[in-house]
């Protein structure tokens, strides 16, 4: 394969056809690929518009994805590699974080006019880590196609413009026309941008290979760039999503159930929080809209979420505070999480339209508690243990606007600790034992307090599942079939390490 010269060939950038494509996955897959040979890699994207986001160890906030690619790096996240991320809190608009920060709310086309200004820090982000780094993998966003869009582009084309860097175009053929896809997309490109792209790949692909020869000759007479790589579709793959809910499908189920429903409420955020549950063989956890389609369960789940307020409102009009209030007289139980945490208390309050206009809310009312919303956000990565009897260790992330205060507090659930070693409570419960909430995410990741959880539920008997362990697995499961399909001194090449890197795994 030869390449034309890039100023940073050391560099690959990977846009899609359209969201969803295959680029985060496959972003992922290359990370594993060549850190498991001791190759200094690691992820970048520009701008990233996810509800599922995760907390940095200076505190920081990055994208999902790009924590999941620094763990496929073995790196911790780090701020550089999402330094922009749009959370969006309502239809027309989002909160702007810049290199882990919130900086406010932007409706969409003031945002427009304002990325320009971002285009400094994001550079500036990218350049630190390629001094850092053999190899920097940048995920794009969307599609570079979508041409209302090209304008101030600082996510796809008008990032690789910038920095002078290779692209490869991925298309995920389970949507259908995938020739159709990846011929438009290079089209629609300036011929400038077209020179840049150095390989297509196609995603997800079942079946006999040969059927692709004729389509992939004809694309390539077309455009002069190769198919360079079909990833095959892997069955039962779990990576962390995005943002988009997960396709992964359920574990083979066993006897003796616990069947969990969690509220998606249309700003859900950090649902990843609940994949460990959908993992779980003895486990059904269900994400439920309608409130019609709840058929019971041992335990609800009230979600975090980018819009307390306005996801509060839309639950009571769904019908599931209702819902709710049978469930625990029967004794079901309840679960709140981040912002379900502030759903379970007397009040929100919001003087000063942090997530929405309104003023205030009356909560469910469960726990004695009142929250205010507050501009500055807790970010912060804990550690500590489960202050009942259980003592189950825990580690986690808040991300969070908003201080509550109440008697419920005097009731906490967690003894935790921040990186600064600042030791303080989290977490509150009724009186009754039937209903708990917490600012922490990803608690559930625990096996220990996992376990807890299940049995507080319901369980019987409870299996041990331990999802981090499970997680690198399916990594290193994701990155041995891209690389079957794709070998690894291909990609060498197209990061620019140009001879083999004879190293010890």
């Amino acid at each position: 394969m030869k390449l034309p010269q890039f100023r940073n060939p050391n560099a690959l950038m990977i846009q899609g056809t359209t969201s969803d494509a295959g680029k985060s996955i496959l972003t992922t897959a290359f990370c594993r690929m060549l850190a498991r040979k001791s190759i200094a890699v690691a992820p970048f994207k520009p701008q990233n518009m996810a509800l599922n986001s995760s907390v940095t160890a200076d505190g920081g906030e990055i994208g999902r994805a790009q924590a999941v690619q620094a763990e496929a790096c073995y790196l911790e996240p780090n701020v550089l590699m999402n330094p922009i991320l749009l959370k969006p809190n309502s239809d027309m608009g989002s909160q702007v974080i810049v290199k882990g920060k919130a900086l406010g709310n932007m409706k969409a086309h003031a945002y427009h006019k304002f990325k320009p200004k971002l285009l400094h820090d994001v550079i500036d982000s990218f350049n630190q880590l390629v001094q850092q780094f053999e190899a920097v993998l940048i995920e794009g966003a969307g599609s570079p196609a979508e041409i209302n869009l090209r304008e101030n582009d600082i996510a796809n084309m008008g990032f690789a413009e910038v920095v002078d860097c290779p692209v490869i175009i991925v298309a995920d053929i389970d949507r259908g026309g995938v020739f159709a896809h990846l011929y438009g997309t290079y089209a629609l490109l300036s011929e400038q941008e077209k020179q840049r792209v150095v390989g297509f790949v196609i995603n997800r692909f079942r079946g006999d290979l040969g059927l692709l020869e004729s389509g992939s000759s004809w694309l390539e007479d077309k455009t002069s760039v190769p198919v360079i790589a079909v990833i095959p579709y892997i069955e039962n793959l779990h990576i962390e999503a995005e943002d988009s809910i997960s396709r992964s499908q359920r574990n083979q189920k066993i006897e003796n159930e616990i069947t969990v429903a969690v509220i998606n409420y249309p700003r859900i955020s950090n649902h990843t929080d609940f994949d460990v549950l959908r993992l779980h063989p003895q486990v059904n956890c269900e994400l439920l809209k309608e409130s019609e389609e709840f058929n019971g369960a041992d335990l609800i789940i009230l979600p975090g979420s980018k819009n307390v307020q306005d996801d509060l409102r839309w639950l009571k009009e769904k019908g599931w505070e209702r819902v709710i209030s049978k469930h625990l007289c029967y004794g079901g139980k309840l679960l709140g999480i981040c912002g379900g945490f502030q759903m379970l208390g007397q009040e929100i309050l919001d003087p000063d339209a942090i997530e929405s206009m309104k003023g205030s809310s009356s909560g469910l009312g469960y726990l004695d508690m009142r929250t205010r919303l507050t501009a500055s956000k807790t970010l912060r990565n804990v550690t500590g243990h489960h202050v009942n009897n259980s003592g189950c260790s825990v580690k986690g992330y808040e991300i969070h606007a908003g201080v509550s205060t109440g008697e419920a507090l005097e009731r906490p659930l967690f003894n935790l600790t921040d990186e600064d070693g600042h030791q303080f409570f989290d977490g509150a419960q009724d009186d009754h034992g039937s209903v708990i909430g917490s600012y922490v995410h990803g608690l559930l990741d625990q096996p220990q307090f996992l376990t807890h959880v299940l049995n507080w539920a319901g369980a019987v008997s409870t299996e041990s599942f331990n999802y981090p362990e499970f997680r690198q697995q399916q990594i290193d499961r994701l990155a041995d079939a891209v690389e079957q399909a794709f070998p690894l001194n291909q990609l060498k090449l197209l990061v620019g390490l140009k001879k083999p890197l004879d190293r010890p795994s």
